[in-house]
């Protein structure tokens, strides 16, 4: 059993508040720029900290004038945008407690929310989010007085409900709330049954933004910029904007993620975050291109040299032909990848998921370094991160000041520290189930090298047990699949059966230029074209090469590609792009069935 701990440079106030630094800033600093919002023509304009200390109190005495109580819920049903952070830093202000619903949830999946949370009041983006919510029977939801929407004035409305209140009475009711009072409540999402609130405190945010500047001064500093296009109902994005707004760094938002690329090179982020699919599909989008136009070639050749550069950092440096090598690909490939990105983007921060070493070394060498950390709902985000400081390639990083990370004797990953949730809502024995001497039970297989770097090797309930007694962790398979342009989703299976399989889906965005350099009609039925020779010789050789990481007894021996792609909505993926594995094997069960007759 290895153990490794940091300790902490820092004390968490008595009375912390997540909502101080709006009203800090705006004393403070009231003309720096903490954010740039899109105004009617499209056009970014600036909101200063006065500004957003202005609006946020006006929006709290609105919610205080709406019959809002002192860790009452309020729900916020809407996609990436600035209203969602007004709306959360004036929930704060005024005592409440944020609930997160993703603004693509179905009726279901959001009746559940608020009914196990009884939220009082609910917000939403839009008439899209609000034919949702009028799917449920109200009767079901006894604690929701009233349902507001964002694209109908909200600010303006709760600015006039709450005009007649002093602002003081605002800061009256943030000076009832603790370190320890409920901040937000996030549900898990729900892969492995119905699922559970967690709930974060104050003391939890704070101690996450605090880590976070800690171990990302270089860029998460004053005067950066960042593109948050990350879901905020999501812990992570949330994480990061908060840790943004205490540092001052200028942020934007977007929930548009087809036109990402034009949006980095219009606002040029000094860094972003993102989940490890989007800079899969940054490089497999970069390399189809390039192959596309007769470059390919040159593109493998910048690819293994910016592998190779990023993996000799660790082993004394480059010679003197990598150097040249590089600074030729730098001019040739790498700048351009760079420009993708606006320009000016010197790092990047990857979680939600396994990046893999071979996109880590390759983002390394072509000058934007990618963090990769890990955390959970549990954890308030990152618990262990990479930084400029402390990097080891094809890890997760170490434990963030004030926290610490043990392998129990059957590999499981156990956390502890002030990041750390403390209990599920209303399940206590769901808590108690997740707790073992003090340390959360991650659920996730581990290991800890000497030096205190994590790296997540699977999670113990989906490790699968083939027929033949061969233990078999399907993660890095699957994100070595997912590594080919062709490739959109994987998921290897072979639970009980005689060996591993896997079931993979094709990248509609991929497949139009791979069809155009293949010289097939541009409407080949989907059907036809997943038994196109050339094409399924591909996918092989993508297999062959995830085989060469494995044992024989793990290597993955038939493959079924499927028709369809598998996304948020139709249900196979949580809207972190995690696998629902048990929707997977229920809808294709034949498929899987076929794979063994």
């Amino acid at each position: 059993m290895r153990e490794y701990e940091v300790p902490a440079s820092y004390t968490i106030p008595e009375h912390a508040n997540n909502s101080d630094s709006v009203f800090r800033h705006g004393e403070d600093s009231p003309d720096t720029v903490l954010f740039q919002v899109a105004d009617d023509r499209g056009d970014l304009a600036d909101i200063t900290a006065a500004q957003f200390a202005r609006t946020v109190t006006d929006v709290a005495k609105g919610l205080l004038a709406s019959g809002v109580d002192l860790g009452d819920r309020v729900a916020i049903m809407a996609p990436t945008r600035y209203e969602w952070v007004v709306l959360d830093h004036a929930i704060w202000a005024c005592g409440g407690c944020t609930v997160a619903i993703y603004d693509s949830s179905a009726a279901e999946q959001a009746k559940w929310i608020l009914q196990d949370s009884a939220t009082t009041l609910l917000v939403v983006d839009s008439a899209k989010q609000q034919r949702v919510v009028d799917e449920i029977d109200p009767a079901a939801l006894p604690a929701l007085r009233e349902t507001l929407r964002i694209d109908q004035g909200l600010v303006a409305e709760l600015t006039t409900r709450g005009a007649h209140l002093d602002d003081d009475a605002v800061h009256s009711r943030r000076a009832k709330v603790g370190a320890d009072s409920p901040a937000t409540l996030i549900y898990t999402s729900g892969t492995t049954g119905r699922p559970k609130g967690v709930i974060l405190t104050h003391a939890n945010l704070y101690a996450e933004s605090k880590c976070d500047r800690i171990a990302l001064s270089e860029f998460v500093c004053e005067g950066n910029r960042t593109l948050m296009f990350l879901p905020l109902a999501h812990v992570f994005a949330r994480a990061v904007t908060l840790a943004a707004l205490d540092a001052k760094v200028v942020v934007a938002f977007s929930s548009d993620w087809s036109t990402l690329v034009d949006q980095f090179a219009a606002f040029r982020p000094d860094f972003i975050l993102a989940v490890p699919r989007v800079f899969e599909k940054v490089f497999n989008g970069a390399k189809q291109k390039a192959h596309a136009d007769g470059k390919g070639k040159v593109f493998d050749l910048a690819t293994a040299t910016a592998i190779a550069w990023s993996e000799s950092l660790d082993n004394g440096g480059p010679g003197l032909t990598l150097k040249l090598r590089h600074t030729l690909f730098d001019k040739l490939v790498y700048t351009k990848l760079r420009g993708a990105l606006g320009g000016r983007c010197g790092a990047a921060v990857s979680g939600g998921g396994p990046l893999g070493a071979r996109l880590g070394h390759f983002f390394r060498g072509a000058g934007i370094p990618v963090y990769e950390g890990y955390g959970l709902t549990e954890t308030t985000a990152a618990i262990t991160v990479n930084t400029p400081r402390h990097t080891r390639v094809g890890t997760v990083g170490r434990p963030t000041e004030g926290h610490g990370a043990k392998i129990a004797p059957d590999g499981e990953l156990l956390l502890r520290g002030p990041v750390v949730f403390r209990e599920y809502w209303g399940n206590p024995e769901a808590t108690a189930e997740a707790f073992a001497d003090g340390w959360f039970q991650t659920g996730d297989l581990g290991s800890i090298d000497r030096d205190g770097y994590l790296t997540i090797t699977g999670r113990k309930k989906e490790i699968l047990v083939t027929a033949g007694g061969k233990n078999v962790s399907p993660a890095a398979m699957e994100d070595s699949l997912r590594a080919h342009p062709l490739i959109s989703q994987a998921m290897v299976v072979g639970d009980g059966r005689p060996f591993v399989a896997a079931l993979i889906t094709l990248d509609p965005e991929a497949l139009p230029a791979w069809i155009r350099s293949h010289d097939l009609p541009a409407d080949i039925p989907i059907d036809t074209l997943i038994r196109d020779p050339d094409l399924t010789a591909e996918i092989d050789a993508a297999v062959a090469e995830t085989n060469r990481q494995v044992s024989r007894a793990e290597a993955i021996k038939k493959i079924r590609i499927l028709p369809m792609d598998w996304t948020e909505a139709t249900g196979e993926l949580t809207p972190k792009m995690s696998l629902r594995r048990a929707e997977v094997m229920k809808k294709y069960a034949d498929e899987v069935d076929g794979l063994y007759s």
